[in-house]
């Protein structure tokens, strides 16, 4: 029997930022308008980081709205968002994850257990020579963990509005390619589905 539910294309943007949020200047706000019916992981308290419940919060909107989605996440949220994925039955529907510019999870070691494991997800990991809150080397190893791409963004800063990161056409071309990365794959299972069935 052929699913009445059927994802739709193209998946949607979720933005999932750190600790404080994300201001108007900040490039995932910029982010959210390139796309349309994009959405944001909201957070009771953004200045009381909790793995766990980020993570929640992000699996709540998961599962509360209709995929696909593909996620861009920054510094904290980056944390939230790998813990969150970690669950399979939420990854389902998620084709991509951008990382960028992560928190380390020692500095963060107070807002409960992280293990960086593998993720069943395509992902592109950011990572900054001069970022405040991650060696270069532990963007490099997360990446390596969690079997992302890996990009060095050179004298990045934190990656945020700080650093001088608005509008960041980049952000969206890194959104794209994971996007149509993944296409391919889903139409592929959209057309072989009734063949499938057709000789049942």
């Amino acid at each position: 029997m052929l699913s009445c539910t059927k994802s739709t294309w193209p998946p949607r943007l979720v933005t999932v930022p750190g600790l404080h949020g994300s201001e108007g200047a900040h490039w995932q706000t910029w982010l959210e308008r390139q796309f349309a019916r994009s959405l944001r992981v909201e957070q009771t308290d953004w200045d009381a980081p909790n793995v766990a419940r980020w993570a929640q919060s992000l699996r709540e909107l998961l599962a509360r709205e209709r995929g696909p989605f593909v996620l861009a996440a920054h510094s904290f949220g980056c944390l939230a968002t790998a813990h969150a994925l970690q669950q399979a039955s939420y990854a389902n529907d998620v084709v991509g994850v951008l990382f960028v510019a992560p928190a380390s999870p020692q500095k963060f070691a107070f807002a409960g257990p992280f293990e960086a494991r593998r993720l069943g997800v395509p992902s592109i990991l950011i990572g900054s020579e001069t970022d405040p809150w991650m060696p270069l080397a532990g963007s490099r190893d997360l990446a390596q963990r969690f079997g992302s791409a890996f990009v060095n963004l050179g004298d990045a800063g934190h990656i945020n509005t700080a650093a001088g990161f608005g509008p960041w056409p980049r952000s969206k071309y890194l959104i794209d390619t994971l996007v149509h990365c993944a296409a391919p794959l889903r139409f592929r299972e959209d057309e072989f589905e009734p063949a499938q069935h057709a000789f049942v």
